[in-house]
């Protein structure tokens, strides 16, 4: 990846004018709820004129009972009263708050709002008691009746029924100019079961997105919103959005225990709110928060978490049911690498679908593998510096859009792949860091937290619910989006707690070395549980070192005594890096080189690859893929069509970053993405870039067609090196097998001048050759030549075999052969 710096900024809804604009009604007038007595008496009297007139003998009888006398005979909810005569005297209560619940709630420090607000029977009755800031009244109804509660000061309210139980009620709330009839949030029971509790609290909650967050229900019969969220060290939470205007006052949440949840039911919201929470920290400060599990965010700039209810209907059920089918190592798998938002600058996710999944299926990729689409706040960062780890970017549509997008891809027989970021976090301060006040998500020790390149912060793997929030991550994106894997991202700076560290900058682990064990656990956690969880998925480590066990089973120990990581394929930095050297280098000193070429089938074997060419590998002053070649613009797109085929023949998976397929000069720019102009026909060199598109699609339908590519890639028995050692010539030359026994030939000469009759060893068992591929085809741009005709092998041993052929190699080309 590469590190950008994230954004940070005053959040416009924390601002003192949006405080000051909670207090105005929908006419835009200021109100308080210290009104004057006589403007208020008459707001009630015409209000109550207004809604309740036929009500008023009703209503009548009903005041005369609140004030605590009794009216023997009378039914209570449906129930025989019991006659006067038998009922114990009771002392009626007080039904308003006492000065302590009073203070925590107008202070948002009330972890349990719930026990002292809504219906509670109290001796004499039941007991009502409303937190409405703002309200000039406020009323119980239940059944026919109306009962106006008492005003307390400070927005609360109170009164006591002579009933026997809770009755069924609604509340009418009245503001200047405007009454609501509403349900009472603080009248029904958690949301949330002791199942979701015990899982949350052993970081086990494999589904935790659908525990946490804000999720549209139907509760207790009344349709509404549910929000929880993880504070653990918060003294209160409370929820402020767009249906509150940003003052969470009034909707102080619960505490769940000691599971450090806090939760909310409040009636009447539904999809498309906005909203945040306002955690009170253990210091008394007060800070408004995204929610991490929100699955939907504003658009950035902008900060606000989205209440989502998904309606998409999934057309992908053929796919799903056949991924599985051959584990990702066994199977073709050609990654074209894409970052949506400038792909085609503009479109939208549902734009998109309409033209990524055609452009990719004629090329012939078998996947795509998306840059970051975790919600961020800076464009800039590529998506690597995540904010809003559960909800796709707004930048281009909302969540089923994206669905929508998959689908599509998948319609067309093209996996998806997403880059994914557990290694840190932006320390945004509406975000993740110190989110309820102290460190919770980055690892209490400033050392171990702070990212020392990139300005960020580490995730504490240590903490079952943090882990538990990136496991659960990880199967978000696969069951709910149906995504086919995922490439994860920093594994190296995961691993090591010395990474990018001086002396005295870390501590060692319990055994005196250098390996993060809690990153490790975390790691074998997740891909164990997404394996299990959904099958035919794949996930791939960038992981740059030379770690043991990267893509080995979790349950398997190696040499260093680690279990494998658990990853079913890994991206090779050294074949890239050390292939990308070479080629860079003028022919005539490739000779010297040679070994930067041979010296990935060392360790071929020794972990399940993806070769990358990636974003990194085209920003950042590194050139483009044919920029970086020598010689004039001829040469250097033969020597990209020779490095494609000898790359898509290499054992390992072939993953190429979108502008590369047709030799874009320039750099990659976020900003205005892929150089499409040099592609169109009336550009004079269009040709050029055309020829290397060409050959890009020919190499996938080869590649696709035969199985001796891929079938046996990450096994031994697949490669057989015919000549490795010509370094005087600057030619490559090996065997690709299949399961069978059945060969492909690929040779590459890195030289700029033709072979004539070069001879290479091959089986005797094969009567002819044919050239299935030639880089160096006119078609493409190159010198036209070839060997059109069949190559019969001569009884004549060479390089060690009992058989050779001759044949003409094309300067700066790479020739594929198969049994004619």
């Amino acid at each position: 990846m590469t590190p950008r710096p994230s954004s940070s900024g005053p959040d416009p809804e924390e601002t003192a004018a949006k405080k000051a604009a909670a207090k105005e009604t929908t006419t835009g007038k200021k109100t308080t709820a210290k009104k004057a007595t006589a403007k208020k008496a008459a707001a009630k009297k015409t209000v109550a004129k207004k809604a309740v007139a036929k009500k008023a003998a009703a209503e009548k009888s009903v005041a005369k009972k609140s004030s605590g006398s009794r009216a023997p005979g009378r039914k209570a909810s449906g129930k025989k009263a019991v006659p006067a005569a038998v009922r114990p005297v009771e002392t009626p209560a007080s039904p308003a708050l006492d000065a302590a619940d009073r203070e925590r709630l107008l202070a948002g420090t009330h972890h349990d709002p719930h026990t002292v607000l809504g219906a509670h029977p109290v001796p004499g009755g039941v007991a009502f008691r409303v937190f409405r800031p703002y309200a000039l009244a406020v009323s119980v109804l239940t059944g026919e009746l109306r009962t106006e509660l008492r005003d307390d000061g400070d927005g609360f309210f109170s009164g006591l029924l002579p009933l026997g139980e809770v009755p069924a009620y609604r509340l009418l709330v009245t503001y200047e100019e405007t009454v609501q009839e509403a349900e009472d949030p603080y009248r029904f029971l958690p949301t949330l079961g002791d199942l979701d509790l015990h899982l949350i609290g052993e970081g086990r909650h494999e589904q935790l997105w659908r525990a946490l967050g804000a999720h549209p229900t139907v509760h207790e019969g009344v349709a509404g919103t549910r929000f929880t969220v993880w504070a653990p060290n918060a003294r209160g939470v409370r929820v402020a959005g767009g249906f509150n205007f940003w003052d969470g006052t009034g909707h102080p949440m619960r505490s769940l225990g000691a599971t450090g949840v806090w939760e909310l039911f409040l009636p009447g919201i539904g999809a498309d709110e906005l909203y945040k929470f306002e955690i009170t920290r253990p210091d008394g400060s007060r800070t408004f928060r995204a929610d991490p599990l929100a699955r939907r965010t504003e658009v950035p700039p902008a900060t606000s978490s989205v209440v989502h209810a998904s309606d998409y209907t999934w057309g992908d059920a053929q796919w799903l049911a056949r991924r599985a089918e051959a584990p990702a190592h066994e199977a073709p798998m050609s990654v074209y690498e894409v970052h949506l938002p400038s792909w085609r600058p503009g479109l939208t996710y549902r734009e998109l679908a309409e033209q990524l999944p055609a452009y990719v299926g004629d090329l012939g990729f078998t996947h795509v593998e998306l840059m970051p689409v975790a919600e961020h706040p800076f464009g800039g960062s590529w998506g690597y510096q995540v904010t809003g780890f559960y909800a796709p970017t707004a930048r281009l549509g909302d969540p089923d859009d994206f669905k929508y997008l998959v689908d599509r891809l998948h319609q067309a027989g093209i996996g998806v792949l997403m880059d994914w970021v557990p290694a840190h976090f932006p320390r945004d301060d509406w975000a993740l860091a110190e989110f309820d006040g102290r460190p919770l998500y980055e690892h209490s020790d400033p050392l171990r937290a702070a990212h020392p390149d990139w300005g960020t912060l580490e995730f504490d793997f240590g903490r079952r619910e943090v882990r538990n929030f990136l496991v659960a991550n990880a199967v978000y994106w696969c069951e709910e989006f149906h995504i086919d894997g995922l490439r994860v991202d920093a594994v190296a700076s995961m691993l090591y707690l010395d990474y990018s560290r001086e002396p005295g900058q870390w501590t060692p682990n319990e055994h005196g070395g250098r390996e993060n064990l809690d990153a490790v656990a975390f790691l074998q956690e997740m891909n164990a549980t997404v394996y299990r969880r959904v099958p035919g998925v794949v996930t791939v480590a960038e992981e740059s070192t030379a770690w043991d066990g990267v893509t080995r089973a979790t349950h398997h120990k190696g040499p260093s005594g680690f279990g494998g990581l658990g990853f079913g394929l890994k991206w090779n930095m050294g074949w890239m890096h050390d292939s990308l050297q070479y080629m860079s280098h003028e022919p005539v000193h490739r000779k010297y080189h040679h070994g930067e070429m041979t010296f990935s089938m060392v360790y071929a074997y020794s972990e399940n690859y993806v070769l990358p060419i990636s974003h990194d590998e085209v920003v950042h002053g590194k050139k483009s893929l044919v920029s970086k070649m020598p010689g004039d613009w001829w040469q250097q797109r033969a020597n990209v069509r020779a490095y494609l085929g000898f790359m898509w023949a290499h054992p390992g998976k072939q993953l190429l970053f979108m502008g590369q397929e047709f030799a874009q000069g320039a750099e990659w720019s976020e900003a205005h993405g892929p150089d499409w102009w040099l592609l169109d026909p009336e550009y004079g060199a269009a040709a050029d870039h055309l020829g290397v598109r060409d050959l890009v699609r020919d190499l996938n339908a080869a590649y696709r067609a035969t199985p001796a590519l891929w079938r046996c890639d990450t096994h031994p028995s697949g490669f057989a090196w015919v000549v490795g050692d010509a370094a005087e010539d600057n030619v490559l030359a090996f065997l690709r097998l299949d399961a069978d026994g059945a060969p492909l030939l690929a040779v590459s000469n890195f030289a700029p001048v033709v072979r004539h009759d070069y001879r290479l060893g091959v089986p005797d068992d094969v009567p002819a050759w044919h050239e299935v591929l030639n880089t160096d085809a006119a078609r493409y741009g190159g010198g036209g030549v070839t060997n059109p005709d069949p190559v019969k092998p001569e009884a004549l041993g060479w390089h060690g075999r009992p058989a050779s052929i001759r044949l003409t190699l094309p300067p700066l080309a790479t020739v594929w052969l198969r049994p004619a």
